[in-house]
């Protein structure tokens, strides 16, 4: 008889999410752990061959193994590169005076002898 951990497995939604505490066998793989879970039954927009998985934040395999404990996580995609929203509210802040048009910090007030 295999030894059964405990893992869990979540998702979320902006309106909803679900956290699902399973046991199951220890040589089961995160693709396995999560079809076993239930989840895809409750979330019907969970594609695995496209959405990322991870272990508490770090990116895993779909055939990976887990240790009891851990938590699988499924990643929803992306809405926006978070790299392209930087720059543009860098950008803005350049237009709008809150930046340093070639440093991009903080502008520096300039002091004059009387003050």
């Amino acid at each position: 008889m295999s030894e059964r951990i405990t893992v869990e497995v979540a998702y979320a939604l902006p309106e909803r999410q679900s956290l699902l505490t399973v046991s199951v066998d220890m040589h089961d793989t995160v693709q396995q752990i999560i079809e076993l879970s239930g989840i895809l039954q409750q979330f019907s927009d969970i594609d695995l061959s496209v959405q990322k998985v991870g272990v508490w934040s770090r990116p895993v395999k779909l055939d990976d193994k887990v240790k009891t404990g851990d938590r699988i996580e499924i990643y929803r995609p992306l809405i926006a590169d978070p790299k392209d929203l930087r720059r543009r509210r860098a950008e803005k802040a350049k237009e709008e005076g809150r930046a340093d048009k070639v440093t991009g910090g903080r502008p520096h007030e300039v002091k004059t002898a009387a003050e």
